[in-house]
C-alpha cells in the first residue's frame, strides 16, 4: 500500500465476527471506531487482555455458542436462546443437558448424515455419467 492512500477499514461488527467475539461485550473504543486490517492482524497476533478474557469467558456470539454446544444456530433459535451466553452458562448446559439440547444435537447429527449421503450420491451419479467433469473443488 502506498503512503498516500487510506488504509482499508471495516466496521466494528465485521472485526468482531472475524475475531469470534460478541461486539456488545467489547470495550467502547473498539465498538465505536472502524478497524483497519493492520489493527485486526495485530489483535489476532498480539491480543490485549480484554480480548483474551472475552475469548475465555464470553459472552459468546450465537455461532460460537452453537459450536460449543454442538447444535446449529437454528437449533438455538428453536430453543429460545437468542442472547449471548458465557462460558459458565455453556458449561452448565453441557453438564446437565436439557431436553432441547439433547434433541438438537441428535438433529444436527442426522442433518450431517443426510448431507453426507446426498454428497456421496451426487459423486456416484457424476462418476457414472458420460458428461465431462466440471471443475468442482
Amino acid at each position: 500500500m502506498s503512503p498516500d492512500k487510506n488504509p482499508q477499514t471495516m466496521k466494528p461488527l465485521t472485526a468482531a465476527n472475524k475475531l469470534g467475539i460478541y461486539l456488545p461485550a467489547a470495550p467502547e473504543e473498539f465498538r465505536n471506531s472502524p478497524v483497519t486490517r493492520a489493527q485486526l492482524d495485530e489483535l489476532r497476533t498480539n491480543p490485549p487482555e480484554w480480548l483474551t478474557e472475552l475469548r475465555r469467558t464470553g459472552p459468546f456470539p450465537r455461532d460460537v455458542v452453537a459450536r460449543k454446544l454442538g447444535v446449529s444456530n437454528t437449533g438455538l433459535v428453536r430453543a429460545g436462546i437468542d442472547d449471548a451466553l458465557t462460558a459458565e452458562e455453556i458449561d452448565g448446559l453441557l453438564a446437565d443437558p436439557p431436553e432441547w439440547l439433547i434433541r438438537e444435537r441428535e438433529n444436527l447429527v442426522e442433518v450431517r448424515k443426510e448431507a453426507d449421503r446426498v454428497k456421496t450420491k451426487e459423486a456416484e451419479r457424476r462418476a457414472s455419467s458420460n458428461r465431462p467433469r466440471k471443475n468442482w473443488v
